[in-house]
């Protein structure tokens, strides 16, 4: 005989919603047409929501819930707080009426008799019957209950169940979504428990979920009970895998992060006990992943072809919010829920562009970095040690950065220091980050006082403003839909691998060059060679004082705690810098990324933990030292070069991004051009069936005047027109004293340019421009079109201003 209030999940679809929700729906249709594709689901039944509403009326609690709803306000916590409290006791102390009580235990037997257990563990989830739509997805509204075991235990989670349907954010939900509290349905899902708290669980999405960018299948992990990681208790482990070549077979694990899993949720020890325990999670377990590289890759995949199904079904993209579990006593994984992510499904292609107009006079100006306005109170912090003083949303004012300081930038509303030119640190870091920015202002860290409000204008060109307190400004909004095209393409300057998956919504042809040295200086932070030589620092080798002993030891305390999960400490470099390539090449896939080969000069190379062992060197003008291609050549320097060619073969080779070509910078003659590609070659990455493209940046005047035999060795040039500017003039680019004295409009800059350019087009080579200038200046972008360059690679923030500047011109 069918059940009049039950429905197991072989007999549920997602056109069911409105009997058991949206989470049992899902379940239901994965169990039917997922199952056979490889997807484990664990069996279990829902009770519909037709027991639902007939507990209420078999109850005579309809009215009295209605009643206490009519005093709510919505503007009231303390009236929320009643509210859901008087109507989740009103239904506690209701009982179930005895006809349902039977049904759910008679299925709860057949489950038990399933599974081979007298009183099988379940999960029991609160499904309603509105949740998971496109527009609401209810997710953490309402409760879940673990380890349920007993038939007296699982009708007490059932009522609970029921109760979790008024808790408060379940009610301040409907209230901003517009829905009726009476006319939600709340079906009850009895699943049979994985036993991952033996194993792991956790959230999978198949999209990047801080910036929607759909390519990614992104992974969060924790050891033991999924409901840590649902209450954001700790600190996942995170997988982002590359959808597209995992589809081509390759394991595209782009980036794996360590997380901080202190604790856990388990069984509790004695195994008649309901619920689940907390307990810290062992030194050992902490320092590994919660999944191997196979785990991460079978999930990858079953997230797509759940994300592929749904797709299909709904006739339009459908990406996923997926819950998993790992079964530690059977080691099978297991999907336990999928619903439709609904923040970022709705693609925009809205771009803002600021706008300010005033009369006030600046306090102060200097060289401005990046579009945008930022507004924030001043903090002045002059040393690198003092950075905990710092609070989002402040303006940090100093008097010059580097990379050590990196870690206020993402949460600073804008950056303001007394030196530096267009091209120093702090205007690289701001300009990846999106963040307002001036440097060159000689004196800010006088004429501003901590604490005062300033308003930070970058609108202006080159021409950076700081005002004092607030000054209103605009935002204008593009339509990339009806964005117009260039001739020349337009490709971008990415060196965080953070702003990769933001920028590649941009209009774009690719990138025109990746650096490496942010991911270096921030993910790695250590100096490669140390890393190389970790045995012999270890073995004191270094070492001839009871001082230099001190250091060493303090030094490999370091190494060990940053590298603490590899005892090859060669490969934490290879594994950190090949994961931050991957990300920014995959966000741009399959469009060309052209990867440049590390530029740091010997003082940045020093400022790495363990850099003043190998950088003895106290160059008086390091822009013009120990740096590009005479560095890889260097037979000290030599396996450090080669462990960056590892990385990028990895994300070639085992991640499938063959999309990456590589640079070498700072090439001063034809002879280092040879040597770099020999030795390129001898690493393997010229040797796969589809080797990279090799290109050199032109940015010596030898470059320009050898460019046919550059041109021999190379596939092509890019023009590093700041190092370019800076030779043809005799202008140090970190002195902003003299950046008055001319940029890259100069005449004789321009006509080395446009000699490189020429020699590439007869050659029928690459050439592109990687340089500040068409980034700063719109008619040195338009001088750079009519010379015929194939590409233009611009900083992310200025991709808009520069393509409609050119657009007008070309049409």
């Amino acid at each position: 005989m069918r059940s009049k209030y039950v429905l197991w999940f072989k007999e549920i679809g997602i056109k069911d919603v409105p009997r058991v929700g949206g989470k049992n729906a899902s379940l239901g249709e994965m169990h039917s047409h997922l199952a056979k594709r490889g997807v484990n689901i664990p069996d279990g039944f829902a009770i519909t929501a037709r027991g639902y509403f007939y507990f209420l009326k078999k109850g005579k609690i309809q009215k009295p819930i209605e009643e206490i709803l009519k005093k709510f306000n919505p503007k009231s916590i303390k009236s929320l707080q009643e509210t859901g409290k008087k109507i989740r006791q009103l239904v506690l102390e209701t009982p179930l009426p005895e006809d349902l009580e039977k049904e759910i235990i008679k299925n709860y037997r057949k489950l038990s008799r399933e599974y081979k257990q007298e009183n099988v563990d379940v999960a029991v989830r609160s499904s309603a019957t509105a949740e998971d739509l496109p527009s609401a997805s209810f997710a953490g509204q309402h409760e879940t209950y673990l380890n349920i075991r007993g038939e007296e235990e699982l009708l007490k989670a059932v009522k609970k169940s029921y109760a979790s349907l008024f808790m408060d954010r379940a009610i301040m939900y409907r209230e901003e979504k517009g829905f009726n509290h009476l006319e939600i349905g709340l079906s009850t899902g009895i699943q049979k428990m994985v036993r991952s708290d033996l194993g792991s669980s956790g959230v999978m999405f198949t999209l990047d979920t801080d910036t929607g960018f759909p390519d990614v299948v992104l992974i969060n992990s924790i050891f033991g009970l999924g409901e840590m990681i649902v209450k954001g208790l700790i600190t996942p482990d995170q997988f982002y895998v590359f959808k597209p070549t995992l589809k081509q077979g390759f394991k595209a694990i782009i980036r794996k992060d360590l997380g901080r899993k202190t604790k856990k949720y388990i069984y509790p020890v004695k195994s008649r006990e309901v619920g689940i325990k907390e307990v810290p999670v062992s030194e050992k377990d902490r320092l590994r992943f919660s999944l191997d590289d196979e785990e991460i890759l079978t999930l990858a995949e079953w997230g797509l072809i759940i994300e592929d199904y749904y797709s299909k079904l709904n006739k339009k993209w459908t990406p996923q919010d997926i819950e998993w579990a790992k079964d530690g006593k059977t080691k099978e994984l297991f999907i336990v829920q999928s619903r439709p992510e609904t923040v970022h499904a709705i693609k925009t292609n809205i771009y803002e562009e600021y706008k300010l107009k005033t009369n006030k006079k600046p306090l102060l100006t200097g060289i401005a970095i990046g579009n945008k306005i930022g507004v924030g109170k001043v903090r002045i912090i002059k040393d690198a040690s003092k950075l905990s003083e710092f609070q989002k949303g402040e303006v940090l004012v100093t008097k010059m950065t580097d990379p050590d300081w990196t870690s206020a930038f993402p949460i600073a509303a804008a950056v303001i220091t007394d030196e530096g030119s267009k091209t120093c640190h702090s205007a690289i870091i701001s300009r990846e980050l999106g963040i307002p920015c001036i440097v060159g202002t000689k004196n800010a860290t006088e004429v501003l006082k901590n604490g005062e409000e300033v308003t930070v204008d970058c609108t202006q060109g080159l021409d950076g403003r700081v005002f004092a307190g607030r000054v209103p400004y605009k935002i204008k909004e593009y339509n990339f839909k009806k964005f117009p095209k260039t001739k020349t393409k337009i490709v971008m300057n990415i060196g965080a691998p953070e702003i990769a998956f933001a920028s590649s919504f941009l209009p774009n042809d690719g990138v025109g060059l990746a650096r490496e040295e942010f991911i270096i200086a921030e993910k790695i932070r250590i100096h490669p060679l140390a890393l190389y030589h970790y045995k012999k620092i270890k073995e004191g080798f270094w070492a001839t004082t009871p001082e230099e002993k001190k250091k060493l030891t303090s030094l490999i305390k370091k190494i060990d705690e940053m590298t603490v999960k590899h005892k090859d400490k060669k490969e934490y470099f290879v594994k950190e810098l090949a994961e931050g390539i991957s990300q920014i090449a995959a966000a741009f896939y399959p469009k060309e990324v052209i990867v440049r080969f590390s530029d740091f000069k010997t003082n940045e190379y020093r400022n790495l933990i363990g850099g003043e062992l190998f950088e003895e060197m106290d160059e008086a003008n390091p822009m013009l030292g120990f740096r590009g291609a005479c560095r890889y050549l260097d037979p000290e320097f030599k396996p450090a070069f080669l462990m960056e060619c590892e990385a990028i073969k990895r994300a070639r080779e085992i991640f499938g991004l063959k999309n990456i070509s590589i640079m070498v910078p700072f090439c001063r003659t034809i002879e280092e051009g040879k040597a770099s590609k020999e030795l390129i070659k001898k690493s393997g990455l010229l040797n796969s069936d589809q080797p990279p493209k090799l290109y050199v940046m032109c940015e010596i005047p030898s470059n320009v005047i050898l460019a046919d035999e550059f041109l021999d060795i190379f596939d092509g040039m890019s023009i590093g027109s700041n190092d370019l500017t800076q030779l043809v003039l005799g202008i140090d680019r970190d002195n902003a004293v003299i950046q008055k004295i001319g940029d890259e409009r100069n005449e004789a800059v321009k006509r080395v340019i446009s000699q490189a350019i020429k020699a590439c087009r007869k050659r029928k080579k690459y050439v592109g421009i990687c340089g500040q200038a068409p980034s700063d200046f719109p008619e040195f972008a338009k001088f750079l079109a009519d010379e015929g360059i194939e590409s233009i690679s611009l900083n992310p923030d200025t991709v808009i201003k520069t393509i409609l500047e050119l657009s007008k011109d070309e049409n």
